[in-house]
Parts: structure tokens; sequence; C-alpha cells
């Protein structure tokens, strides 16, 4: 089990094609605070059909995008 369960299953459950979210709603619906540790775990997306994208620091925000 992945700390970030809870997010991937949030984002799997996703209607669209993309989903963008801010640091804040992933620190919200994973239950903790974003890390580095992210950058590892993202791979775990791709078992739900999706994919991290862009990861902007600027933003402060991820964009997901289902595969096809």
């Amino acid at each position: 089990m992945s700390k970030y369960d809870a997010l991937w299953r949030y984002v799997a459950a996703c209607g669209a094609s993309s989903l963008s979210l801010t640091f804040a709603d992933i620190e919200a619906i994973a239950g903790l605070p974003i890390d580095h540790a992210f950058l590892t775990y993202k791979k775990e997306l791709s078992s739900y059909g999706w994919r991290v994208e862009k990861i902007s620091l600027k933003n402060r925000n991820v964009l997901f995008i289902k595969e096809t």
C-alpha cells in the first residue's frame, strides 16, 4: 500500500481525460504533505491508467493525464 493510494484512487475516479490539482488539493486528498518522494511514487499511477504529465513548482500544481 502506497502513501499516495488515496490520491491515485481520486485521480482514477475522474471522468475527464486530464486533471489539474494544486499542491494543497493533493495534500488534502492524500492526507499528507507533498514532498520529493512524490517524484518516486508518481510511477505507481500508471497502474491506474494515468500519468503525471507536468509538475509546476512555480504554480504549485500537478497535471495528470489519462493514458490511452
